[in-house]
């Protein structure tokens, strides 16, 4: 019977960021959503008042990138790994961007 060489400790990346830090950073990434949120209801009124008067699907679809992007961040601070903080910036810069592409 043969035993491992290495512990589980040892496959541990040394450079990966803390759990502790993976929380905070998506915590900032709330206040980021939010400020995404005002600036894609200020798209939404500006095209509301000078445009047509029809929010398009751009627009819904920017909505719904900031709601996605809530998700990600609470999926986050419950399980703290790097890729769901960075769908949750992704998606909360995707916002604005889709909303302005309306």
């Amino acid at each position: 019977m043969t035993t491992p060489t290495h512990t589980t400790t040892d496959l541990a990346d040394p450079t990966a960021p803390s759990t502790r830090a993976l929380r905070v950073l998506a915590l900032c990434g709330f206040l980021l959503l939010a400020g995404c949120l005002v600036l894609t209801a200020v798209f939404g009124l500006v095209d509301a008042v000078e445009g047509d008067g029809v929010g398009g699907g751009f627009l819904v679809a920017g909505f719904w990138a900031l709601a996605l992007g809530a998700v990600a961040g609470a999926a986050a601070l419950a399980v703290p790994r790097s890729a769901l903080v960075a769908a949750q910036y992704a998606l909360a810069f995707a916002g604005p961007v889709l909303a302005a592409l309306d």
